[in-house]
């Protein structure tokens, strides 16, 4: 028996229809490597696709369970703080913290704040991400892309996000530029170090399959390996984007006036703990809807090239 590597094409138009047989090498590829791996798969019903669904995979289910640890929390923190176990100085009560929520948003501050962070965040996560993404596939793809960059981005890396502050105060000052950069340096690391492992780690037998139909290059990266390192990828742009999140408060910590991360500063110098404790629920939660919106993406990108 002859594999699709080795079966004659004959064919009267181009080689292959590379959209679909490529798609067919790699299934089959996949397959024969699963199976040489000891990978075990179910049998199907004889009466067709199970019907029950585990409890675990219900919506209703995913949505109750994830929020029975904030709801306790929640419950556990009202108990603590109104029931005198922990001054109000140290530990503001849930009704406290919303007060200090509707008094900025009365005066205008609350949603500012808010929508300056996210927009910073935004801003340099795309271009931290863009960079590592490119980086990454150069560093994964060419050897002595690999032997040039790996080193020195290796030790820049372990270079804390404080450390950067006054480097940056000094060379582009305090406005915006400084804070969008430090949040992109941040971003910039976990997609270049994920994305240029998975490169280096695509299974052989794919591009071995990609190769014998005559793909190179560009062609090979968009049909075969591409392909191989979504999952990767989009994990990549998840740790990235709560990287943005954690650097985001470094970054206002640089002259600025407006943004989460000044409200953190300016709350502590005064001593509201209330805002305090506003400032990090709504860091949270940001981050929390920022990673959703990345899980919608992540679904769709795997339909359409994983």
């Amino acid at each position: 028996m002859t594999d699709a590597s080795q079966s004659p094409v004959t064919t009267t138009g181009p080689l292959i229809h590379e959209s679909d047989a490529i798609r067919v090498a790699v299934n089959g590829v996949n397959t024969s490597v699963a199976a040489g791996r000891g990978a075990s798969v179910a049998p199907a019903s004889p009466d067709g696709p199970v019907s029950h669904r585990r409890l675990v995979d219900r919506r209703w289910f995913v949505v109750v369970g994830g929020a029975l640890i904030p709801v306790a929390l929640l419950l556990a923190w009202q108990f603590v703080s109104t029931s005198g176990l922990v001054p109000v100085s140290m530990l503001p009560s849930p009704e406290m913290v919303w007060l200090a929520a509707v008094d900025l948003a009365q005066r205008g501050l609350l949603g500012l704040y808010v929508a300056i962070s996210t927009q910073r965040v935004f801003i340099g996560f795309a271009i931290g991400a863009v960079f590592g993404l490119a980086v990454g596939a150069v560093v994964g793809l060419s050897r002595l892309g690999d032997i040039l960059l790996s080193p020195t981005l290796g030790a820049i890396r372990a270079v804390p996000s404080l450390a950067w502050v006054p480097l940056l105060i000094l060379w582009f000052g305090i406005g915006e530029d400084s804070k969008i950069i430090l949040i992109a340096i941040g971003a910039f690391f976990p997609v270049f170090t994920i994305v240029a492992a998975a490169l280096r780690h695509v299974d052989r037998h794919l591009l071995e399959a990609g190769r014998a139909f005559g793909l190179r290059g560009i062609r090979l990266f968009a049909a075969v390996q591409l392909p191989a390192v979504v999952p990767s990828v989009i994990s990549a742009l998840r740790l990235a984007l709560a990287q943005a999140w954690l650097f985001l408060v470094a970054a206002e910590l640089i002259a600025s006036s407006m943004g989460l991360g000044f409200l953190l500063l300016d709350s502590g110098q005064n001593g509201r703990i209330d805002r305090i404790f506003l400032a990090i629920i709504l860091l949270a939660v940001l981050g929390k809807l920022t990673d959703s919106l990345v899980g919608l993406f992540e679904r769709w990108a795997v339909r359409k090239w994983a």
